[in-house]
């Protein structure tokens, strides 16, 4: 487990880390994470369990004053060197207040420094035209991510998706292929429910 402390405001946000389970960090991160994703939407615990098993996964968990104020699960994927962010959620009472942005980064500096061969970071949006999905791709975009065109359709859930990419290597940045980076996303997806490596 790893933590760092990063500026925000006036206060100090912890940044702690984890790639084996532990019921601490996920007891404090849960609600968060079940306040952000419908049941339809998140993974059990029991499929985040096997997947900690699997070594599949990172959870990310930041606190501002003793309070659990966001959370993250991340993956990475050594084919194409890529961080796929699978989940971050902001405690709704905290939103407002720069600290997405704040997460956001410390994963870019948390990937570079943990996997210094990480060529960038991958997030999936909803690619139904809503206010609400092009007010989240606005925010990866003030992030520094950029929207691809293609349109995935899972089998398994009734929502489009699109890829959003960061690159971290300016000297070979990720592909703006989306259907090349829905690869490395669904065989992660395919990876935590089905156990395939």
């Amino acid at each position: 487990m790893a933590s760092n402390y990063a500026n925000n405001g006036k206060s100090q946000m912890k940044h702690q880390t984890t790639n084996q389970w532990d019921d601490k960090l996920w007891a404090a991160s849960e609600p968060v994470y079940r306040e952000a994703f419908p049941e339809h939407g998140r993974k059990s615990e029991a499929i985040i369990r096997r997947m900690f098993n699997r070594a599949l996964c990172t959870l990310h968990v930041w606190s501002l004053e003793d309070a659990t104020v966001a959370m993250a699960l991340t993956a990475y994927d050594e084919r194409t060197w890529t961080l796929i962010i699978d989940y971050i959620a902001v405690n709704q009472a905290w939103q407002g207040r720069g600290i997405g942005r704040s997460c956001v980064e410390r994963i870019r500096d948390w990937a570079a420094a943990v996997q210094p061969e990480c060529r960038g970071i991958i997030i999936e949006v909803e690619a139904e035209r809503t206010e609400e999905n092009a007010k989240r791709i606005r925010f990866w975009e003030g992030a520094g991510f950029k929207l691809t065109d293609y349109v995935y359709a899972y089998i398994w859930v009734p929502e489009t998706y699109r890829a959003m990419t960061l690159s971290l290597n300016s000297a070979e940045p990720l592909t703006s292929d989306g259907k090349e980076l829905f690869k490395a996303i669904t065989r992660y997806h395919e990876r935590a429910y089905r156990g395939k490596d």
